[in-house]
């Protein structure tokens, strides 16, 4: 380790340290990037996504409370409708005539139940394929939810209400602007089966079970986006994130403090994916055009060359801006480029920098070339140094 790189740490280290944490000055040091030693990075990202309040007395308390609070949204919806666990303190009436699996009353707990298979068959289908570069979401959890898992009480997983359902797969596909592809063409195929994936013991679970959790309570919790395709690829960086912090007792907690930090991180993201929003000044219209006129105002001759090909921002800053560049890098990448992200004061107005300087890099190719070598260098982005991209849009910003 490199002594400028332990001054680094030293530097989070001690502002990390202060009664009340210095957010101008976490947000300078975060910004060229968190050291990944001792849970720095997983640490920052709670602070700087309002997980974590600047007083870090209430750490324990808070953190107490949000992780207690996981474990009620666990009680009341991951459960069957009609199934009582009196030791969990879970009470529930008997299923009657009135709540029949079969009555078709819109306000009925099994309607709703069945409803809920369709978000959950999406949501299961999306998770199963997440960063299909690496095997860690393949992989079981060193902390399963004993909760669900516990032999001992009824409750019924996730993965075996989507094993039970008879739903087609065809009636539950629901993405944004009917993308139905928000995968980019570098990504490993995955398995399309359920046989297909490896077969846990009972009492494990694999990690992407544990996001499938979290996708799941997030939509019961928000009913009006629910979910939508492309959300799994903003809470698999974060969960990744915390599920390997090296510090096991955090560790332990992966699952809520991720619940709640992409609860906080949608609340900033979520206008990218509400289609009725889209041409509104918050919808992600608004913020591909910005990325084209940023790139007029710093490249007007590449503008002015994407505009004469008719290669329109929707055609891959879709993408680019929607997931985050989640699909774009691998992912000690994304997590770097987020890093800068959520450090930035403006963190978004920034993404807009990062995919302007994604374009200046790469000029003289996209000058050079015809429509269709231009939409594969767009849709498959050829510069792997993310450092670079980001030294880029600093200088972008600037120069203003």
């Amino acid at each position: 380790m490199s002594s400028r790189h332990q001054s680094r740490i030293a530097d989070f280290q001690d502002v990390l340290r202060e009664p009340k944490i210095a957010l101008g000055k976490l947000r300078e040091l975060s910004f060229s990037g968190i050291p990944c030693e001792g849970g720095l990075r997983c640490l920052c990202w709670k602070i700087l996504l309002n997980y974590l309040p600047l007083e870090r007395a209430s750490w324990t308390s808070i953190l107490a409370k949000q992780r207690e609070l996981y474990s009620q949204f666990l009680r009341e919806m991951i459960i069957q409708p009609g199934i009582a666990k009196a030791n969990l303190g879970v009470s529930r009436e008997d299923v009657t005539f009135e709540d029949h699996p079969l009555n078709p009353n819109p306000d009925s707990r099994w309607n709703t139940y069945f409803k809920d298979n369709e978000v959950l068959l999406q949501i299961d289908k999306d998770v199963r394929r997440l960063c299909p570069d690496i095997s860690f979401f393949q992989r079981p959890t060193d902390y399963p939810c004993l909760l669900i898992l516990d032999p001992q009480n009824e409750f019924e997983t996730l993965r075996k209400r989507v094993e039970q359902t008879t739903l087609k797969s065809q009636t539950v596909a629901k993405n944004r602007s009917g993308v139905t592809n928000m995968s980019s063409p570098h990504k490993s195929p995955t398995p399309n089966s359920l046989s297909e994936y490896q077969v846990l013991p009972n009492g494990c679970e694999a990690h992407w079970e544990v996001v499938e959790r979290i996708l799941f309570i997030y939509a019961k919790l928000n009913p009006g986006i629910a979910y939508v395709q492309g959300m799994n690829e903003i809470v698999g960086p974060l969960y990744y994130t915390f599920a390997t912090d090296p510090n096991s007792e955090w560790k332990e907690h992966a699952e809520a403090d991720t619940f709640f930090c992409f609860t906080n991180l949608m609340s900033e993201i979520r206008d990218n994916f509400i289609k009725s929003l889209d041409d509104s000044q918050c919808g992600i219209t608004y913020k591909m055009e910005k990325v084209y006129s940023t790139l007029k105002e710093k490249d007007v001759e590449l503008y002015l060359k994407l505009q004469e090909q008719n290669i329109k921002p929707q055609f891959f800053a879709f993408r680019w801006l929607t997931l985050l560049l989640s699909q774009e890098f691998l992912l000690p990448d994304v997590i770097r480029i987020w890093d800068t992200l959520f450090a930035d004061d403006n963190r978004f107005d920034f993404l807009l920098l990062v995919c302007c300087a994604m374009l200046v890099l790469i000029r003289e190719q996209l000058l050079g070339g015809d429509f269709t070598l231009n939409m594969r260098l767009l849709q498959d982005y050829p510069i792997t140094d993310v450092h670079r991209i980001l030294q880029k849009a600093k200088e972008l910003q600037d120069s203003k």
